[in-house]
């Protein structure tokens, strides 16, 4: 029988470049986040295989993993110019829509007998490929097949089963919150950032295959081919094909164009739109995995994000060793209290040997030392209407003056989970200013901006949205992150 090219099959390519072209873009702008790709989970600095930027780090003075960032235009990123939360929000987005048109297609195909176009069903398929591989190479074209010939067969075969699921499994494997409570999941291939590497190449594969596929479009004869995936036919109207072909591109371009510029001109617009729908997803299937970390491994360099605060009130803390510090516990509890760096110590220890997530990309493993957060909640009894916990710090975020102090916002399930501590130690020694001493919150099941730095004061909340812009933490109020989750 002739498969020939049926509606859903017409329809699903055109969602399929849709939405691939978006995550080619939006993947490109979290790339910009950390351009550097590494094979260990240590992510130490000069260990990266491929570095994809000509910036160098400050030499003889402190730097920071926004050092390394490398804004990228947006005529390749979606939507360029240093966003990579909105950047992150378009990957999501868009990942959510082509997984959807990717079952359909792999549904459909398997229950009627178009399965035959892809399926090889006898070992004469490899010889044949090779055939018309050779065919191509001697700039000829081999003879057409039903509807493909043996090469282009195996191609789809392993576009569709191969890279597509490889894409979907290294996406997963880099989320903190399920490499978290399953380690071993991550080290199939090798560890995260192996997974980073590997989802990088299944980018630069789907390019790869766009351009070959595109340019055997033309060499098989465009408008033959544009009748067969617009029309169904390619005894139908070349010209008309071609023209509803090249209207159907024309549109995944301005709306690429679009939502390009919506989401520089109103960014807090375009993340809310984005959101819908996504956010609940995201949320039902990475937020309530908990953190059952145990490496026995730390990395022989962490590195940081952001600088230590310069305000007169740190300073002098530092200057007295954190002796006047104070944490104060506020808001909805039954027992508002305060408490000293020395009373904090006093509490029971817990320590844990977890990896610290960026979510630019790195990572590194270290042991933190502290108070679980549970216990610390428990002592101040939280009340019955209290279902945020808020993190203020010292940190005025003097590097973007204008935008307030930073805080960061957890629910109360996020807080009363395991690993989820108030850290004073880090690799059996006091805390590092760089790395929030005296006081930063470790919650190990989600990315790292969430742990919140330089902390002085703990508040129990019914809601959120009357702090700062209301999204749940400072870089979600300034930089378009996550409303109060950052599982993946």
């Amino acid at each position: 029988m002739t498969l020939g090219f049926p509606l859903w099959i017409r329809l699903t390519h055109f969602f399929n470049f849709l939405f691939l072209t978006l995550l080619i873009r939006s993947g490109i702008e979290i790339l910009g986040g950390h351009p550097k790709l590494y094979w260990s989970d240590d992510a130490l600095p000069g260990s990266e295989w491929l570095r994809l930027t000509r910036k160098k780090l400050p030499s003889g003075e402190p730097w920071t993993a926004e050092d390394e960032i490398q804004p990228c235009s947006s005529w390749i990123a979606l939507p360029g110019r240093n966003n990579l939360g909105l950047g992150r929000h378009w990957h999501f987005w868009s990942v959510v829509g082509w997984t959807v048109v990717g079952l359909a297609y792999v549904v459909l195909l398997v229950a009627t007998p178009q399965w035959r176009r892809l399926v090889p069903t006898s070992w004469g398929v490899f010889p044949g490929a090779w055939r018309a591989l050779t065919t191509y190479l001697s700039m000829s074209l081999p003879p057409e097949g039903n509807p493909y010939n043996p090469l282009q067969q195996l191609t789809y075969f392993a576009v569709i089963f191969g890279l597509a699921p490889l894409q979907i499994v290294t996406g997963i494997m880099m989320s903190p919150a399920l490499s978290a409570r399953f380690p071993w999941f991550p080290r199939l291939v090798g560890g995260r950032q192996a997974a980073r590497s590997l989802h990088f190449l299944g980018l630069v594969a789907f390019a790869l295959f766009g351009v070959v596929h595109v340019a055997l479009v033309v060499a098989h004869g465009f408008g033959a081919e544009m009748a067969n995936i617009v029309l169904g036919s390619n005894a139908a109207s070349h010209a008309l094909a071609t023209v509803l072909g090249l209207a159907g591109i024309a549109l995944v371009v301005v709306f690429h164009a679009v939502g390009t510029v919506y989401s520089l001109r109103r960014p807090g617009r375009a993340k809310r739109l984005l959101e819908i729908g996504v956010d609940p997803l995201r949320r039902a299937l990475f937020h309530r995995w908990a953190s059952r970390q145990k490496y026995e491994r730390i990395s022989a360099y962490a590195r940081t994000n952001g600088r230590p605060p310069r305000n007169e009130t740190y300073q002098r803390l530092v200057e007295g060793g954190f002796a006047a510090w104070r944490l104060e516990i506020k808001g909805l509890v039954a027992r508002p209290g305060v408490l000293s760096l020395e009373e904090l110590r006093a509490m029971p220890r817990t320590t844990q040997s977890t990896m610290h997530v960026c979510i630019q990309g790195w990572s590194y493993f270290a042991e933190w030392g502290g108070v679980a957060l549970p216990d610390l909640l428990d002592r101040y009894g939280p009340l019955p209407d209290a279902r945020y916990v808020v993190f203020h710090t010292l940190d005025e975020k003097w590097e973007s003056p204008g935008h307030g102090w930073y805080y960061e916002v957890i629910d109360m399930e996020t807080a009363m989970k395991p690993q989820v501590i108030l850290a004073y130690e880090m690799n059996g020694e006091p805390l590092p200013i760089p790395h929030g001493a005296p006081l930063r919150l470790r919650v190990e099941h989600q990315l790292g901006y969430k742990m919140a730095k330089w902390v002085c004061a703990i508040e129990l909340v019914e809601d959120f949205r009357h702090l700062g812009k209301g999204q749940g933490g400072w870089r979600d109020d300034v930089l378009n992150y996550y409303p109060s989750d950052a599982g993946i």
